[in-house]
């Protein structure tokens, strides 16, 4: 099976969840490093490392790898 026949409504959704939380997340970790408030950078700092790690996950879940 190919990516192009997995993709569907249902995939469409769940990445657009998925890089919606990562940019929340993003903008939570920049908040915190503009204010200079440093315990909420480390905490924020994991929750956008766990939102990349998510989508990141879900892609090879549908057989997506990329070069880095």
């Amino acid at each position: 099976m190919t990516l192009t026949e997995v993709i569907d409504d249902h995939v469409l959704a769940r990445y657009r969840a998925l890089a919606d939380a990562e940019s929340a997340a993003f903008d939570e970790l920049e908040h915190a490093y503009e204010d200079g408030d440093r315990s909420h950078f480390e905490l924020d700092l994991g929750a956008w490392l766990k939102a990349i790690g998510d989508k990141t996950s879900f892609l090879r879940q549908l057989g997506v790898e990329t070069a880095v």
